[in-house]
């Protein structure tokens, strides 16, 4: 059974920043695909970042620069991370840690996503 379970978010101040991790255990080989999405109230869930098993990692538009996302290992159990820097008013959200197999992109589509975590808020104030 596979659980993603982020930590908390937090409120810091616009140009400020935040990390956030996602703790992950029952992801087998074929689930190779893990990555971050956010969602605004009132908009559609978006994908921010994504990272394959190898450390390949490619981010959407709106955080390139910005944000990385990153991970680590230890006894088979996979942690993922998001460092935000620069925060903006915009990038205040729901932000999920999830997995999935097949294309490692941050642009995926939600509907092709099968795991996700409860969710982490992240405020950004001006």
């Amino acid at each position: 059974q596979v659980q993603l379970v982020e930590s908390e978010g937090g409120s810091v101040q616009s140009g400020g920043s935040l990390r956030i991790s996602c703790g992950a255990s029952g992801i087998t080989d074929d689930t190779g695909c893990m990555g971050w999405f956010r969602q605004a109230p009132g908009m559609e869930r978006e994908g921010v970042a994504a990272i394959g098993r190898h450390g390949t990692a490619n981010y959407a538009g709106s955080v390139k620069g910005r944000f990385t996302v990153s991970q680590s290992w230890y006894n088979a159990r996979r942690t993922l991370y998001l460092e935000m820097l620069s925060l903006k008013p915009e990038d205040t959200a729901m932000y999920y840690c999830a997995a999935w197999p097949g294309a490692c992109a941050a642009t995926i589509p939600t509907r092709q996503v099968p795991y996700w975590g409860q969710g982490t808020r992240v405020t950004v104030s001006s």
